[in-house]
């Protein structure tokens, strides 16, 4: 997206323009923290390049509880936290990595009071779901994580122990995912149908739904367009537009898309493998689509030269910015 300002005024110069735009707010993937070196570089080019201020929200210590703390604290932890930040109050946007936008999704449906979400930019986000669960390697917890695996995935107890037991829907098994599963039934709305989650998350201005084309660690990549298996079936994807929670409209997705706020966007990397340049064509004009200019004027004469924020961001390095902790997946069919 361009932005280009022209000013034609025989009467008036431009003294000075100050650029206001929303802040955001980051929630990272699985086995990470905001301190790493990736999130902590993203957010800060975001922030630079957009002039928005940026934070990377963290949840307890980051790493173990993204693994062991149930979703609906660490959404309940985050609610806390933004309500907390007064520059949040005018409104803000939110940007998901990975299973970050279980979090970013469960703010918008499920925090009361919380300040208002204009867009919700989702990386490489499990929206409708996985059918395999990513492994983080040999520490300590990973090996504890893979032990539970071979316990019931719909367990209470792996539910209450294992957050990305909380979005893993085998189609295979749907019985059991909607009696056992306690968390991605209750925000995706597929149970029991709650209007201000459906009224909460249809109030988006903008709902960025980024995939990327060499993603193995999700299964299906196109969850993060919230495509899935059909129920009973790995034979085939469904595109979200033929999935019921789209036809049924659960969460109001169907009237977002019909209002021209959903955008389906592809990049070509690995799991959130992400160059710079793709960043600034898919994240950045969403960072600055609440733009607004307060302009100082004083008398003149004269016609005023564009000004263009594509000169901003001219001459920035390219760069591959790799944003999660490599990991494998188990099957679960």
């Amino acid at each position: 997206m361009k932005f280009t300002l022209f000013f034609i005024n025989v009467l008036f110069t431009l003294h000075s323009i100050t650029i206001y735009s929303l802040p955001f707010v980051v929630f990272h993937g699985i086995s990470d923290k905001c301190s790493n070196g990736g999130i902590t570089h993203f957010t800060e080019l975001l922030s630079n390049w957009s002039g928005s201020s940026g934070h990377c929200i963290e949840i307890g210590n980051g790493e173990w509880d993204s693994w062991f703390m149930p979703f609906p604290k660490q959404i309940d932890i985050a609610c806390q936290k933004l309500k907390k930040m007064s520059e949040l109050s005018e409104g803000y946007n939110i940007i998901g990595l990975s299973q970050g936008n279980m979090v970013g999704r469960g703010v918008i449906e499920f925090c009361d009071d919380g300040p208002p979400v204009r867009n919700l930019i989702s990386l490489a986000g499990p929206h409708a779901g996985i059918a395999s669960i990513p492994l983080c390697g040999s520490g300590i917890w990973c090996i504890l994580e893979d032990s539970l695996l071979k316990l019931a995935i719909y367990s209470n107890f792996i539910q209450a122990h294992l957050a990305p037991a909380g979005y893993i829907k085998i189609p295979t098994d749907i019985a059991n995912y909607r009696k056992g599963c306690k968390f991605l039934p209750v925000l995706n709305n597929e149970v029991h149908r709650n209007s201000t989650y459906k009224k909460r998350f249809a109030s988006l201005e903008n709902l960025v739904l980024i995939m990327f084309e060499k993603d193995e660690i999700l299964v299906p990549k196109q969850t993060s367009w919230f495509g899935y298996y059909p129920d009973g079936s790995f034979s085939t994807v469904l595109p979200a537009q033929k999935t019921k929670l789209y036809t049924e409209d659960w969460i109001g997705l169907k009237m977002l898309d019909e209002a021209g706020k959903v955008k389906l966007l592809k990049v070509c990397g690995s799991h959130l493998e992400i160059s710079t340049s793709e960043m600034k064509k898919n994240i950045l004009p969403y960072l600055l689509d609440n733009v607004s200019t307060t302009v100082t004027k004083s008398r003149s004469s004269g016609l005023l030269w564009p000004l263009s924020f594509d000169d901003e961001f001219s001459g920035v390095v390219e760069e591959i910015l790799q944003l999660h902790t490599p990991a494998e997946t188990v099957s679960l069919r």
